[in-house]
């Protein structure tokens, strides 16, 4: 489906850095706020987004092309892949704090880059890993972390930066039923997987037989109510993202958690990035 046929039913496609009735939309925009021009794909654009299938995934995926998506990271421990990541700057990576639960030093972690697993377009050492303070495992609340790089990255071609929403936005929640792309880099492919799913609002996820209340305002769902394609374990701390009019990409959600894979009535549950969008630059500087 065409991003523009969004047009015909909702005047905007948002984001927003607080929770809002769709009915209050009005005036959204991506602004440029991220330093360079963010965001670009390879070969990429807006329009025409693609539908999918996977083995990693459940559900349908398809391979991701050569720098197709240049801001996917691969964290691994002894070369094994461990959780996904995305580029938001030359040094800093964004992913989900639990991935770091059981090692939390940097010296224990690598950040590989590229469509491919083996081998990587590129790979760095990890300096820093900075976990939201207010996260408490095992609960899913405020599952965030930034990534500092040992060394600084040439962002080029097949290594680039998405862009961030801005928080500074009168409105919150992208319009449901928009579609988002999410990822998956193992641990069974060693190619990119990508799958598109749906934004599925906060009331729908927190009915008794979705998820019951469990989702917070830092949380967002996306996936389809009947099951069939989702992101499961392996995938998380990965990109889920969407593009503007502009065909620039912006990271919206983080690979969370969800009740096992794919199940009917339990779509995937992702970090909202708009929420934690001052913590980042608080962390970062960006």
């Amino acid at each position: 489906e065409n991003i523009r046929r969004h047009l015909d039913k909702f005047p905007l496609q948002c984001l927003v850095c607080a929770p809002l009735e769709v009915s209050e939309v009005k005036h959204c925009f991506f602004p440029f706020s991220v330093v360079a021009v963010c965001g670009i794909r390879r070969n990429g654009s807006a329009t025409g987004l693609p539908l999918a299938t996977s083995t990693r995934m459940i559900g349908g995926s398809s391979n991701a092309r050569v720098g197709e998506w240049p801001w996917q990271v691969s964290l691994q421990q002894n070369n094994i892949h461990r959780c996904g990541a995305t580029v938001i700057s030359n040094t800093w990576l964004l992913s989900a704090a639990h991935c770091f639960q059981k090692a939390r030093h940097p010296r224990k972690w690598t950040a590989t880059f590229g469509t491919h697993l083996n081998p990587p377009a590129m790979k760095r050492f990890v300096k820093t890993i900075i976990i939201h303070e207010k996260y408490n495992y095992p609960s899913h609340d405020y599952d965030i972390a930034v990534v500092q790089l040992s060394r600084r990255m040439e962002l080029a071609e097949r290594v680039h930066h998405v862009c961030l929403p801005d928080c500074s936005l009168s409105c919150l929640e992208m319009i449901v039923d928009t579609k988002v792309i999410v990822f998956s880099l193992g641990p069974s492919p060693n190619i990119l997987q990508e799958a598109t799913v749906k934004l599925i609002d906060s009331h729908t996820c927190n009915r008794k037989e979705v998820y019951n209340g469990e989702i917070s305002p830092r949380m967002l769902c996306a996936g389809y109510l009947e099951g069939g394609i989702d992101a499961c374990q392996g995938d998380s701390g990965g990109p889920l993202v969407t593009p503007d009019l502009r065909g620039m990409w912006y990271l919206v959600g983080i690979v969370s958690w969800g009740d096992e894979c794919a199940k009917p009535n339990k779509p995937g549950v992702y970090t909202r990035v708009t929420y934690f969008r001052d913590w980042i630059a608080e962390k970062t500087g960006l």
